[in-house]
């Protein structure tokens, strides 16, 4: 790409910035290493950090050599933050979310190349530092006016709890991130998200202080929905991307579920797909809204970018299933119990008359009933029409996981949970 700047603010990852042309300059003369921090505040990246592991991504596709740092130090201490103090975490605690970290965001990015990737640790140069050089060679270089201007200290300074120095003296350490990968790795470019502004320009003053040297900070936005809330979160929770904390199919549904007012511009920041794809899928959302092709590619490049196209595929047979189509005999125990978790579900043992299981599952009121639907052909079991008033349960019906699929016409989906033989 001719101009990877426009292309970020095509995109919509571009908030705030340094100086257009210089930065703009320094872009596209050639390759240059930059950075963006992530603290590990819990055992896993959320959606939320794909913005700028995207930003990163676009930049080392354009040429430019990403620095991942991962804030082991930095962690320990605690951004502020608008809702009051951080729970401080131990040292044992946050050695391990950092490991969980380095290994995700080593997932997201190309480790290998000319302009591969590399990973850094701030506990590495921080964890040596005395009180007096922190005060000495640090904290001489910063004006507390600047620093209780910054928009978060000066709100939590109005607040009832006030702000701790512990988490005041944050601004300093990651001012010194800068300044250390500008020394070791001559990075020239911080990025990260918009709230971290002040945090970065700490450090842009840092270097220009100790070394004399102009450096560039950029920033992307918080991303939003049409209706200008904050876009992100379940009633469950965060969109971890640790598959443990929620399951590669929760977390292709999330992406499926876009509004079709917000989809176009979750294209934008969330996947590589070019300018003419996005502009193709956004006459598919305007002509052909019910189809949402737009969703399904969204859904399908963001669950492949970090689950893997394996587990794609896996969600995507589940999802098929669930709409009455596909073999569920072929998924695995866990895609598929994470698929039916929240439909309605009811125990029966191999054996079970199909009449009783279907008034267990509220389906029916009763037998008489439940056998006119049978005769009917308006029952399936594991997608296969059951005519047989008198079925009853078979092993062969029981699916990896030990579950039963059983629908009521086209919609009425429900879970037999298989307890003992009978």
């Amino acid at each position: 790409m001719s101009d990877i700047f426009d292309e970020l603010q095509w995109r919509g990852l571009v908030a705030q910035h340094t100086d257009i042309d210089e930065l703009r300059k320094a872009l596209n003369e050639g390759s240059m290493t930059f950075y963006c921090g992530f603290d590990p505040t819990a055992p896993s990246l959320h959606h939320g950090h794909l913005v700028a592991v995207k930003v990163m991504r676009h930049l080392q596709m354009a040429g430019h050599k990403p620095l991942v740092l991962v804030g082991g130090a930095t962690g320990l201490i605690g951004d502020p933050r608008d809702k009051g103090e951080r729970t401080l975490n131990t040292r044992d605690v946050v050695a391990q979310w950092s490991e969980k970290l380095r290994a995700q965001l080593e997932s997201l990015l190309d480790f290998e190349g000319p302009n591969a990737a590399r990973t850094v640790n701030n506990l590495d140069w921080t964890e040596s530092m005395t009180a007096i050089d922190f005060l000495r060679d640090l904290g001489k270089h910063f004006r507390m006016g600047t620093m209780l201007a910054k928009d978060v200290v000066a709100r939590r300074l109005d607040s009832d709890e006030g702000i701790s120095y512990t988490e005041f003296s944050y601004q300093v350490l990651q001012a010194n991130d800068f300044l250390e990968l500008y020394q070791r790795y001559n990075c020239v470019m911080q990025v990260g998200g918009n709230d971290q502004w002040g945090n970065l320009v700490g450090g842009m003053d840092l270097i220009r202080k100790v070394e004399g040297k102009s450096v560039h900070v950029m920033t992307n936005p918080l991303i939003t929905k049409s209706d200008g809330s904050k876009f992100g979160k379940t009633e469950g929770g965060a969109i971890w991307l640790n598959p443990d904390m929620l399951s590669p199919y929760k977390f292709y549904q999330f992406w499926l579920n876009t509004a079709d007012e917000d989809v176009i511009n979750m294209l934008k920041v969330f996947t590589f797909r070019t300018r003419e794809e996005i502009e193709a899928f956004e006459v598919e959302v305007t002509e052909r809204p019910f189809a949402r092709a737009a969703q399904r590619a969204l859904a399908e490049d963001v669950t492949t970018w970090v689950h893997g196209a394996d587990a794609t595929e896996r969600v995507q047979q589940a999802s098929a299933v669930l709409f009455g189509k596909g073999d569920p005999g072929a998924l695995d125990a866990r895609t598929l119990l994470d698929a039916v978790a929240e439909l309605p579900s009811a125990d029966a043992v191999v054996g079970a008359e199909l009449q009783d299981v279907l008034v267990d599952l509220g389906l029916e009121k009763g037998r008489g009933a439940a056998r006119r639907t049978i005769n009917g052909g308006g029952v399936s079991i594991n997608n296969v029409k059951i005519s047989d008033e008198d079925y009853r349960i078979t092993d062969d019906d029981v699916l990896a996981g030990g579950v039963v699929l059983l629908r009521k016409g086209r919609k009425n989906l429900s879970v037999v949970r298989i307890t003992q033989d009978a």
